[in-house]
């Protein structure tokens, strides 16, 4: 058994000081005691797997022998709910001159032919440090660079994705591996030639593309629909059904744009929203991307359907996108969670803290929702959208996912340590990330990710060696 000592944890909502964690080794030969009495009068939930936390005790004022001590206000690991990976590489690269999405998305398309399944790796493998770095223990990666640039599948036809399996392995980050399907390039038409390699040619073959990818204790394979552009209509239902059957989580980017939005109606008469309602692709396991551009009615079948909605506010401000209904979504019944998207910054207390106050530049109030359902969004219901329901609490019998936010830097410094959620969302930022344990597994210590410790290094050669590819 090892054992934490948290000076001050967030638990179900509220902070508590000096928490004892125990935990089951993340090596140990096999599940810990069954209901085992731990101290205190406090028994284990057992068995309980190697990597979980056996026992979870407050007010203990001081560490106990042989307890590793926490300083600072620890929480449960952040979920990073979206993710493209390839993405990081573009950061401040695009922001030379003016333009749209669509112009910037030229230049995406650039970076993304360069890569191999070497390359993503070790660009992954530091974009996903990088997430540690910043407290992030669980990643969806929204994943479509399937096949080489001119669309020749590879020997191995899914070389792509496990690059990004090994990277997040190499990171030590958990990854739900939202495989995507990515058909054409707009209704009716054709993939482009910067789309070949994004394309299966039909949902049948994307389906058995991905039944080939297996999962592991780190590793959950998920579906998601690029967007209603990039899957027909008549295939929607092929790419549901797949997550269905596999009880995996879903993902669609939806309403990102007005374009989209409008190209929709005139193709098939129906907003995206209520074309995905159609094909059966809404519900619970389902997770909306951006739902930025919603009608009334759009908002109403997302949120009665159980539909969640993941907002990436750092990238939509980027893109110019706009400002998403997070509020209404969620009073509709839509679970939030957060995503660092396009990695413009990989910073999710910034992401959270950027939904409440877009909200209050759309709205005027401020206010529109507690700290705590914010920190929420990037912790729980995060892990929930990712397939990881029991993941995002520190609570017996849960994996032992740990991020710790130091106390005493000028952003955090002076803020009450028992308004934990106000503290972690309106003062602390990724830089005040100084512990993580993923799986009981300590991934950073003192703010250095231990296993790629030059990770600044590895982020800027592996970044080059795209650029420089992307060049030609």
């Amino acid at each position: 058994m090892n054992t934490y000592w948290l000076e001050h944890a967030w638990l179900d909502d509220r902070v508590e000081n000096g928490v004892v964690v125990d935990l089951v080794p993340p090596d140990a030969p096999g599940p810990g005691p069954a209901d085992e009495e731990l101290g205190d009068g406090t028994r284990a939930p057992g068995p309980v797997p190697p990597g979980h936390l056996l026992a979870v005790r407050t007010g203990v004022p001081a560490p106990p022998p042989g307890a590793v001590r926490l300083p600072g206000l620890t929480l449960p690991g952040l979920a990073n709910a979206h993710s493209h990976a390839f993405h990081r590489a573009l950061r401040a690269t695009v922001q030379v001159g003016s333009g749209t999405f669509w112009t910037w998305r030229e230049t995406m398309y650039r970076f993304a032919a360069a890569l191999t399944p070497d390359s993503y790796h070790a660009l992954a493998r530091a974009v996903y440090a990088e997430m540690a770095l910043a407290g992030i223990t669980a990643v969806g990666e929204f994943h479509y660079l399937h096949h080489q640039p001119d669309g020749r599948p590879y020997d191995n036809p899914n070389a792509m994705g496990e690059a990004l399996i090994a990277a997040a392995a190499d990171a030590g980050i958990r990854l739900t591996l939202l495989d995507t399907a990515y058909l054409s390039s707009g209704f009716g038409a054709a993939p482009d030639r910067h789309q070949r390699r994004f394309s299966d040619s039909t949902a049948d073959a994307w389906a058995e593309r991905v039944s080939l990818l297996r999962g592991d204790s780190h590793t959950l394979i998920g579906a998601a629909v690029h967007s209603v552009r990039a899957v027909p209509a008549g295939q929607l239902a092929t790419v549901a059904d797949f997550a269905r059957h596999r009880d995996a989580p879903l993902h669609v980017h939806l309403s990102e744009q007005r374009a989209e939005n409008e190209a929709c109606l005139a193709a098939t008469g129906r907003t995206p929203t209520q074309l995905l309602a159609d094909h059966g692709v809404l519900g619970p396991r389902t997770t909306g991307v951006h739902n930025t551009h919603l009608t009334d009615e759009d908002i109403t079948l997302i949120g009665t359907s159980g539909t969640g909605t993941c907002m990436c506010p750092t990238t939509e401000r980027d893109l110019a996108d706009g400002i998403g209904p997070a509020p209404r979504l969620q009073r509709a019944g839509s679970p939030l969670s957060l995503g660092s998207d396009s990695h413009a910054v990989i910073d999710l207390f910034e992401e959270a803290r950027a939904l409440e106050l877009n909200a209050r530049l759309r709205t005027r109030p401020r206010g529109h929702g507690p700290a705590a359902a914010l920190l929420r969004a990037a912790t729980a219901d995060g892990h929930a959208a990712l397939g990881r329901p029991e993941a995002g609490t520190l609570a017996p019998g849960g994996p032992a996912d740990l991020t710790t936010l130091a106390l005493d830097p000028v952003r955090t410094a002076g803020a009450p340590p028992l308004l934990g959620a106000e503290t972690a969302v309106f003062a602390a930022s990724a830089a005040d990330v100084t512990h993580v344990l993923v799986g009981g597994r300590v991934i950073v210590r003192d703010g250095v990710h231990v296993r790629l410790p030059g990770t600044g290094r590895a982020l800027a050669e592996a970044v080059a060696a795209v650029r420089d590819g992307g060049g030609r």
